[in-house]
């Protein structure tokens, strides 16, 4: 529905046709969106249902429920290297925006960044914003930071494939028009790329190398440039 602004809600605050709004966001449609009572907006539970709703006072009555559908035919888990510095909120933001299922960050050999707890709750609200600006129905599920060889054991029986800086891997382009699975795994680097050991671990549990093209990406656009290719892929 075009120019209706959208927030996302827990399902657990609708009962009986009414969405109790939370102070942050009365503070939102209220003093950020400007709305005003009788003003409506779309409440969303980033799971897919979407709510036409009435801005009442403290509450919104739901007028109907929205049928709609914005995802990828496939879905995309990402594995990425924590880049240094705040990096990966931009990872996150662009990845929501074109589509992500899940994103796992991880802690390569050469990983800078030792993230703290704050740092997923930030990740987290990042990709909820996301979503709701760029009109998703589902919110991408952003993983807990965790070792690179543990996440592996996370994704199993998946087409999977860890990208490469250099070699002569087919490109990642050349697997994605090559294959009708509905759910695939993309992995990519830090700073200096993945180390050769940790490509020898990927490789056996079932990862194939791929290419990203001729050029050196950093570690922030090789992810993006990745979802970049299964949305273009995806939705012609």
């Amino acid at each position: 529905m075009k120019n209706v602004q959208r927030i996302t809600i827990n399902p657990n605050q609708i009962q009986d046709k009414l969405v109790t709004l939370t102070s942050p966001q009365q503070h939102y449609l209220y003093r950020v969106l400007r709305l005003q009572k009788g003003d409506k907006f779309i409440a969303m539970d980033g799971m897919g249902k979407w709510w036409l709703s009435q801005l009442n006072t403290t509450d919104a009555q739901i007028l109907q429920e929205i049928t709609v559908d914005n995802e990828l035919p496939i879905a995309v888990n990402l594995i990425v290297a924590l880049p240094k510095g705040n990096g990966f909120d931009d990872i996150v933001r662009c990845c929501t925006e074109l589509g992500v299922t899940c994103i796992a960050p991880v802690i390569g050999d050469r990983t800078l960044l030792k993230p703290s707890s704050q740092k997923l709750q930030r990740w987290k609200r990042i990709a909820s914003e996301a979503a709701e600006q760029s009109e998703r129905t589902k919110i991408p599920e952003i993983l807990e930071p965790v070792d690179f060889k543990q996440s592996l054991s996370s994704f199993q029986n998946l087409e999977k494939y860890i990208c490469v800086a250099r070699g002569d891997s087919p490109h990642l382009l050349h697997y994605l028009q090559n294959h009708d699975n509905k759910e695939v795994v993309i992995a990519t680097g830090t700073e200096g790329g993945w180390t050769e050991k940790e490509i020898e671990i990927a490789l056996g549990n079932g990862f194939k190398t791929a290419s990203l093209g001729n050029r050196i990406l950093r570690a922030v656009t090789a992810p993006i440039f990745a979802m970049s290719l299964i949305s273009g892929v995806s939705e012609v």
